[in-house]
């Protein structure tokens, strides 16, 4: 990836920051992003520019259509056009379907399907041809579970995105693929989870940021140059689809 520029959304910690970390070890100059918590962002900005990568941290509230606009114009600004958009913000709540308020409905799609329609809208305008975009899901949208209806909604619907916006970018030669992690060891997994997901896999452990970070980097580079459109379930064997 070495002279392209990515842009991952919700890069300021968990698969997020895992994804930039892997994309600037591969060569990528960096745009991270955060909503709220400034600190943590720096921190992986400094970790970057540490090892001699290039990175800078732009604050947006992806919910916000102008705040997304923004966020690109900025990052344009600062690094030039961009090669690589990552989707990866969201949010999740667990809770029974008929006590999920019109707030929880608001606040989480809101983050995860408007913020991430609006995200896909830039990427579409601002993407060099030749470009990557990636959509970060969930492999939940394959499986059934209780009190994630609307987590697991919010999520359906970014993957029809993406799978439409494939054949629309077609022509210019950019790909656009969703990638859907199983249960992984972030701050959004649920804890009462953890020794159930990894009974479920064949590797009997859940998944890391890092190990989503290494097929997010697949996706972005040339080597996926003929993978459009798809659903890269990256869940150590839990779905198979």
């Amino acid at each position: 990836l070495n002279g392209r520029t990515a842009l991952v959304t919700g890069s300021s910690r968990g698969i997020g920051q895992a994804i930039a970390e892997q994309l600037a070890a591969d060569g990528a100059a960096i745009v991270i992003n955060y909503t709220r918590n400034e600190q943590p962002a720096r921190a992986v900005v400094n970790r970057i520019v540490g090892k001699g990568g290039k990175a800078i941290a732009i604050q947006a509230d992806i919910s916000k259509a102008a705040d997304v606009t923004r966020l690109f114009s900025e990052a344009e600004k600062a690094m030039g056009q961009l090669d690589i958009v990552v989707a990866n913000a969201g949010v999740y709540i667990m809770k029974p379907f008929i006590e999920s308020t019109e707030a929880d409905y608001d606040y989480v799609f809101g983050i995860n399907t408007k913020g991430v329609f609006f995200t896909l809208q830039e990427a579409a305008r601002r993407v060099r041809d030749g470009g990557r975009i990636v959509v970060i899901s969930t492999g939940g949208t394959k499986m059934i579970f209780p009190n994630n209806s609307v987590y697991l909604g919010s999520k359906g619907a970014i993957e029809q995105f993406a799978r439409c916006l494939a054949v629309e970018l077609g022509p210019r030669n950019i790909t656009v693929n969703i990638l859907s992690p199983g249960f992984t060891d972030t701050d959004m997994m649920p804890e009462e989870y953890h020794d159930y997901a990894a009974s479920l896999s064949p590797f009997k452990r859940v998944g890391t940021p890092e190990d989503i970070a290494d097929v997010a980097s697949f996706l972005a580079s040339d080597a996926a140059r003929w993978v459009t459109g798809q659903n890269l379930q990256a869940g150590g064997g839990v779905i198979s689809s």
